[in-house]
């Protein structure tokens, strides 16, 4: 009895049905025989063997039980394959799209794992490693690529290959480096960053190489001829103001438009040969600290920017307190004092205060600028201490200035072992601070800035 009670209860059919027909089905063999002796049956005969029939119904039950519990297993399991098989198919389109688009992108891409081993590399970095790759060496180490250094001479040794640092755990932001040699040699900027997994272990890198060699030679290109014409404006000019200064000295009985005349040729030819002059310094400076009281630089700056400052309606106010003994160039300082002073009068062109604050904390010198005009935005703070950089505004309402005399600042403050940063805010004014060691013990010049 035991094979049919199984195979009814696990078919999968209505399980209640399948106990009841166990149950109904043994009762019926086990008393089929009796009726058919033809004697009269009796209660306690019919009573005695039911045990066997309800041990049917258990068993019954339990594999009808075991059958459901099965089958929902197995539902589910088909469920998640159905899941899992999605989620796969999702992974492999993200996968190609990822490909996609790093093979559309201009920058070569290399991902490598915690062990260093190359996971990725997209088709451009294979075109840009080609150029790294010696004569005659088709499958070449990673100390074998020819890597320079910005000079294009010197070869980058193994541990300051971009690979092999991101592989020790280094992030790092635009290294630059020359790859390859001769007329095949190119210029990248290179930036890695690490990759971290759930314990916070080094678990790989990513880094990028981008080719900036065209963009070198614009900016080579544009430095010499800015230099060339620079040079060629200085000599007409000097000629200029000398000649207008010796005939403003001997002409004492000129007529006064004349002489007003010469005086609107002098200051003109003076602001000339300022800006050229300002060219000029973006490419080479030289520096010679001295001891300088600090305070006083300030003092000698705000006196030279009264007019100016009058002009405009805008107050100026100073929370200097000397003396302040530093060694600097007292020359390059005030140079620095008289740029951020002018600028802050000249950005606050509806009148407002210029505030000049300055003190020490430890070995270094704090020094901010403060006003109330017309400010800048995110993006053109971002890009204030650049070569000709003018906000939208300034141009707007033509305020003059070539965008140089906040790159020429922070190349002094920075010759000097100093720091110097921007706040501002669109209609709030503008706060610059810069720092500087109090001393500077050495003579140096800044090239090619």
């Amino acid at each position: 009895m035991l094979f049919p009670v199984f195979w009814l209860s696990a078919s999968g059919l209505a399980h209640k049905t399948a106990v009841f027909s166990s149950l109904l089905g043994t009762l019926l063999i086990i008393w089929t025989p009796l009726i058919l002796v033809g004697t009269p049956v009796t209660a306690e005969q019919l009573s005695k063997p039911l045990l066997f029939p309800f041990m049917m119904a258990g068993f019954s039950f339990a594999v009808v039980s075991m059958t459901a519990h099965l089958d929902r297993q197995r539902l589910a399991v088909l469920a998640k394959d159905v899941q899992l098989r999605a989620a796969l198919d999702a992974s492999r389109r993200r996968e190609r799209l990822l490909s996609t688009v790093l093979d559309a992108i201009p920058v070569g891409v290399v991902v490598v794992d915690a062990q260093g081993h190359h996971q990725l590399m997209n088709s451009t970095q294979q075109t840009f490693q080609a150029f790294a790759v010696p004569d005659h060496v088709e499958d070449p180490a990673e100390k074998d690529l020819l890597l320079f250094g910005s000079d294009k001479v010197t070869p980058l040794g193994a541990e300051a290959r971009p690979v092999r640092r991101a592989v020790l755990g280094e992030s790092f932001t635009n290294c630059d480096l020359w790859v390859g040699s001769g007329d095949r040699a190119r210029a990248f900027s290179t930036t890695a960053r690490t990759m971290k997994d759930a314990d916070g272990n080094y678990d790989g890198a990513v880094i990028s190489f981008h080719d900036i060699t065209d963009m070198l030679a614009a900016l080579a290109a544009k430095d010499d001829f800015v230099a060339r014409v620079s040079h060629e404006f200085r000599t007409p000019l000097s000629s200029i103001l000398g000649y207008a200064s010796l005939i403003m000295d001997d002409g004492q009985d000129l007529p006064s438009e004349v002489t007003s005349s010469l005086a609107v040729i002098e200051r003109n030819a003076e602001r000339l040969l300022g800006l050229v002059n300002d060219l000029l310094a973006t490419k080479s400076m030289i520096f010679q600290p001295a001891p300088t009281d600090f305070a006083q630089l300030v003092a000698h700056s705000l006196a030279a920017a009264a007019p100016s400052a009058t002009a405009n309606a805008v107050t100026l106010h100073s929370s200097v307190e000397g003396p302040m003994p530093v060694v600097v160039d007292a020359g390059r300082i005030g140079q620095v004092l008289d740029n951020l002073i002018s600028n802050a009068i000249k950005y606050s062109p509806d009148g407002g205060a210029v505030t000049v604050r300055a003190w020490t904390e430890g070995e270094e010198l704090l020094c901010t600028i403060q006003d109330t005009g017309i400010g800048m935005n995110n993006t053109e703070q971002a890009e204030a201490f650049t070569k000709f950089f003018r906000a939208d505004l300034a141009l707007k309402r033509a305020i003059p200035g070539l965008g140089l005399g906040l790159l020429i600042t922070k190349s002094i403050v920075e010759m000097h072992g100093g720091a110097i940063s921007l706040q501002s805010a669109p209609g709030a004014g503008t706060t610059i601070r810069f720092t500087l060691p109090q001393s500077v013990s050495t003579h140096g010049v800044l090239h090619d800035r």
